[in-house]
């Protein structure tokens, strides 16, 4: 539900005055099933792992409630589905950006956890593709404006994850994953990792403002949201318990849908997905002018060209880039649509 949520919001984000609704529940429903297809493949992977440790031996596959076939036809089954509505109903960029992250979970950070203890920096990275998943999904493109959410998705996962890692060391040992606490018998640099990522999210209300995404009110309250959080682990770093990390916990539980409601409460329209409307608009009028600059008389033709135009219109929320190629990452110059010079 975490990860719908940062993509429905990405999506909003990056639409302009007006909000596709259809086009936001397509992808809040494509994002669900490639979510879901890569937290099975997961399950998939790790059911021995996941047999050892307390937190997770009730899971459907250790406990033997699904069959490990079952939960990979399922895991095929929906992300197929998921990235397919994704291409359908938004762009290919989003269906790529979806696909790729379905395979950086299940095949990078899956495996990593029980290797290296960079795997929750990657982790991190997961999390923070699905709110510009659904930014690309309401726009079409990336831009600068768009790396605001997955910046705070990324940096807040750290401390969230840290304080998670160390509250469950032991189990974590028990199950064969090299956690970064692993080798942090006393919590110190845990604790460090924490508090500074708790220090890199200041600055993201300030951006957001700066970058004409949020009004001013947002920097306020961002910042102090930021700084509870940072307390919460500067406390930890001051005192290595598990009541502290707990607390770091339950704090970074609390900041992601604070800030979320917050971003999304004092938005400002999408400028780059407005003028993407207004190009589509004018290429409609090109539509029904001829080459020579005057209006076709051909009624046949002019049928046509109003085909033409009716196709047009009914795919105005999938941006100009879904057009340009049919590759899965189509990460060419969008065409621009003029009218021709009367």
């Amino acid at each position: 539900m975490l990860v719908v949520a940062t993509s429905g919001a990405g999506f909003v984000l990056g639409s302009g005055h007006i909000i596709d609704f259809a086009g936001l529940c397509c992808t809040c429903a494509g994002t669900m099933m490639v979510a879901a297809s890569a937290n099975s493949l997961n399950q998939v992977f790790e059911v021995q792992n996941d047999a050892k440790m307390k937190r997770t031996m009730q899971r459907p596959l250790p406990s033997g409630r699904i069959s490990v076939p079952h939960a990979a036809t399922w895991a095929s089954t929906v992300g197929i589905a998921g990235t397919s509505l994704l291409a359908w109903q938004t762009n290919y960029l989003a269906a790529g950006l979806a696909a790729c992250n379905l395979g950086l979970y299940a095949f990078v950070y899956t495996p990593l956890k029980q290797i290296h203890p960079v795997n929750t920096w990657v982790g991190a990275i997961v999390g923070a593709v699905p709110p510009l998943l659904g930014w690309a999904a309401a726009c079409g493109e990336v831009s600068l404006n768009a790396m605001i959410l997955p910046a705070a998705l990324y940096f807040w996962q750290l401390p969230h994850f840290m304080a998670l890692a160390y509250l469950c060391r032991n189990d974590y040992v028990t199950g064969g994953f090299r956690m970064f606490s692993f080798s942090d018998a006393s919590g110190r640099r845990t604790a460090l990792v924490s508090f500074r990522n708790c220090l890199y999210l200041l600055p993201l209300g300030y951006l957001a403002y700066d970058l004409g995404i949020t009004s001013e009110w947002f920097t306020l309250e961002s910042s102090l949201l930021t700084l509870c959080m940072t307390a919460a682990s500067l406390s930890f770093v001051n005192d290595r318990t598990t009541k502290n990390a707990r607390r770091m916990f339950h704090a970074s539980l609390l900041y992601l849908p604070v800030f979320m409601s917050a971003l999304l409460l004092h938005r400002l329209p999408n400028d780059n997905q407005e003028s993407m409307t207004t190009n589509l608009t004018g290429a409609e009028e090109g539509l029904l002018i001829s080459e020579t600059g005057e209006v076709l008389g051909d009624e046949s033709h002019s049928n046509n060209r109003r085909a033409q135009v009716k196709g047009l219109s009914r795919s105005q929320a999938r941006p100009p880039v879904a057009f340009a190629s049919v590759a899965p990452f189509p990460f060419l110059p969008a065409p621009v649509y003029v009218a021709p010079d009367s």
